[in-house]
């Protein structure tokens, strides 16, 4: 598995600038690719009022789809292909209609093809948002880019 420091930071950013061009999701939702280095990527997202839930707050999911697209980012960002196999929220308060939230990821831990990631999403205010930890495997092949 490549480390950390095995992946340069200008690497990173290509195999990132390369994914999020190419993820609808990403380009649907006008999420900001703001900065990507080996192991760690942070993104942004502003939320708009068809994100509300029934209490017209905004729904989790899109707090996690931030969070889980910035692990995405951070693990990839290494230089090899890799995966989220599991994940976990804690919703700590929940974002508001016109707010831009910022996820920030960074490598944790690794063993063997396996790699943990932490996730803070933060409102535009600073206060944490939600805490997301994130489980990448590594498998065959080079990431994009």
């Amino acid at each position: 598995m490549v480390s950390v420091s095995d992946c340069s930071d200008q690497r990173a950013r290509e195999i990132c600038q390369e994914m999020h061009e190419n993820d609808p999701v990403c380009q649907t939702l006008k999420i900001s690719l703001e900065e990507v280095r080996s192991g760690f990527a942070r993104i942004s997202m502003r939320l708009d009022e068809n994100m509300l839930n029934a209490y017209g707050t905004v729904h989790g999911g899109y707090s996690f789809l931030l969070a889980d697209t910035a692990f995405g980012f951070a693990c990839n960002s290494q230089g090899e292909k890799a995966f989220g196999q599991s994940a976990h929220i804690t919703y700590l308060t929940f974002g508001r209609p016109g707010e831009l939230l910022t996820a920030v990821a960074k490598a944790r831990s690794s063993a063997s093809r396996t790699e943990i990631f932490d996730v803070t999403v933060l409102g535009e205010d600073g206060r944490a948002v939600a805490e997301f930890r994130g489980l990448s495997r590594v498998v065959r092949g080079q990431a994009n880019a």
